[in-house]
């Protein structure tokens, strides 16, 4: 890879932190804004009433929590049942129904954030079951998500109150007010780039050497816009985002970066406002940076050294990367895919370099805090404050505190459960799939394409995405097998619901609490002190507990 091209990869890099600098100030303002305003829109009145909401009904962290499970619960049976049916619906294009493992682990797939596709999406989804099911649940997962989120910064700012806002409004909130305004000019954006928006049967082409090729069409820079913006990844093809028909062009790779991180990366700034003290969300928002930055920077070094003799002739490691995008351009997708909850990939993750291929992983066993997922990312690093400050609390010897709230046994527990679930998950999939009799035999022989290491790395690849409701594959991995689609799906449901409880049980939990005045023994969490602290906490209890993991896989696979 020549010099050219490397300062034009740095030039991109510079130009998305310039766009989120930008957007960060109004877009975290303006959702600041969305979720304290007291006033309803004459639409959303309309909506609270069809579903019998009163929606100045505030609720406690229980009753948030049932509207959060029932949404989702409703979206996974209407998301199965549109897959089963798909024959009888507009728009099939002759494909036949889904079957059940798959249509469970589908619909759970795009109900929890995690995108992950079992499927050649092109060759087993019509265009109903793709506009009624999978589009609209990027746009309700997305919102559950941003709903959590805020319901944990009200916990924050709010006195001796027993609530947390209403559910309900949340979600019509942050779908109607946000991801719908935001998506439609996303859309346009990516049309006017050469992103496809038709309804069509596809077209017929004689090749090259004279068969025919069906090349299918269908609305795909509508449902790319939501996939990106809401952090979820599902991609209209199989090739995803390094699809010319999703992705034509490298502006349109960075303009897909870009709507990635931009919730995420404002999110900061409306914790900030809604607790009263900026100062917070900047801190927030630099851990969230640096660890970004670092990962960015380490994945694109391994790809541009290479390993072995032929990379190197050629200059970089090049297999499995588009050319329109370029190493730099690749990284800079999949660091960004990886550290949200998107999945959407423009590379082939398995084709990177061992460390390449690691800091992938890594990325996701972070817990997608750097920035994460919508809303997700924001309430996985408050935890993780949580975390840091009882630490430190220990160390001066006193009661810590966090934004004038004790970090008592109570919220250490609901922290310490929130930390355990994930790589619980990830690591009990990947362990019952290679010790279970009958089911490590299929695994092995039918699912994990590569042996030895590499192969390891490929199923551990698919829990960790699958439990940290990513969505991203490694590639070389049949997923369509009835015990893949079961286990994934419910890592996919533990990974997102059960630390979904213990987090409204937190913000529950520190809402009740008055506000302890600061002391000189208060711990500042606005400092460069707090953002290195919470930056080790990071590395240290959440990626560090994949180390051994990691040494089976990719990391011996790069030292061999």
């Amino acid at each position: 890879m020549g010099t050219a091209s490397t300062w034009a990869g740095i030039a991109q890099v510079a130009l998305l932190v310039l766009l989120l600098v930008v957007v960060h100030r109004p877009l975290g303002d303006w959702m600041a804004r969305l979720y304290e305003s007291q006033h309803h829109g004459r639409v959303e009145r309309g909506i609270y009433r069809v579903i019998g909401v009163d929606p100045d009904a505030e609720q406690s962290w229980p009753a948030y929590l049932r509207g959060v499970l029932l949404v989702s619960v409703v979206g996974v049976f209407i998301v199965y049942l549109l897959q089963r049916i798909q024959v009888v619906l507009p728009g099939d294009l002759g494909l036949p129904a889904v079957g059940p493992s798959l249509a469970f682990n589908t619909a759970v797939s795009f109900v929890t954030n995690t995108n992950w596709q079992s499927y050649s999406p092109e060759a087993t989804l019509g265009y109903s079951v793709q506009m009624a099911g999978l589009a609209v649940q990027n746009f309700v997962s997305a919102a559950v998500g941003l709903a959590v989120a805020v319901a944990l910064v009200r916990g924050f700012a709010r006195r001796r109150s027993g609530t947390l806002g209403n559910v309900w409004v949340d979600i019509v909130r942050g779908t109607g007010r946000l991801l719908l305004p935001l998506a439609f000019v996303a859309a346009l954006v990516l049309v006017a780039g050469g992103v496809i928006q038709s309804w069509g049967s596809g077209t017929d082409v004689t090749t090259l050497v004279g068969g025919t090729q069906h090349i299918p069409d269908g609305f795909v820079a509508s449902q790319e816009a939501i996939k990106e913006l809401g952090t979820n990844g599902g991609g209209y093809f199989n090739a995803n985002s390094a699809h010319p028909f999703e992705n034509p062009q490298a502006w349109t790779s960075l303009f897909e970066v870009f709507l990635m991180l931009a919730i995420p990366f404002s999110l900061p700034r409306t914790f900030g406002r809604m607790v009263g003290d900026r100062r917070q969300g900047y801190a927030i928002l630099a851990v969230m940076g640096l660890i970004f930055l670092v990962s960015l920077s380490v994945m694109s070094i391994a790809e541009l050294g290479g390993g072995g003799a032929a990379t190197h002739a050629a200059g970089a490691a090049m297999e499995g990367k588009e050319v329109r995008f370029g190493i730099l351009g690749s990284t800079l997708f999949s660091t960004a895919t990886t550290s949200t909850s998107t999945g959407a990939v423009n590379a082939m993750h398995d084709s990177y370099t061992p460390i390449g291929g690691m800091m992938t992983l890594l990325n996701m066993m972070f817990g997608e805090v750097t920035p994460g997922g919508v809303g997700s990312g924001l309430y996985g690093m408050l935890v993780l404050a949580v975390i840091t400050v009882f630490i430190g609390g220990l160390l001066v010897g006193r009661t810590p505190e966090y934004l004038g709230k004790k970090i008592r046994a109570r919220e250490m527990t609901f922290a310490a459960l929130y930390i355990l679930v994930t790589p619980t998950v990830v690591l009990l999939g990947t362990a019952l799939s290679l010790v279970i009799p009958g089911v490590r035999e299929q695994v092995l022989g039918t699912s994990v394409f590569n042996p030895g290491n590499h192969g390891l790395s490929e199923l551990l690849y698919a829990f960790t995405s699958a439990g940290n409701n990513n969505g991203s594959a490694f590639g070389g991995l049949t997923a369509n097998t009835t015990w893949m689609n079961t286990a994934l799906g419910v890592a996919m449901l533990l990974g997102r619901f059960v630390p979904m409880v213990f987090v409204l049980a937190l913000a529950g939990s520190l809402a009740r609490q008055d506000k302890v005045p600061e002391t000189v023994g208060t711990l500042p969490t606005h400092r460069p002190l707090f953002v290195g602290l919470l930056t080790g906490v990071a590395v240290i209890v959440t990626a560090l507990t994949y180390f051994p993991v990691l040494a089976l896989g990719p990391l011996a696979e790069g030292l061999s």
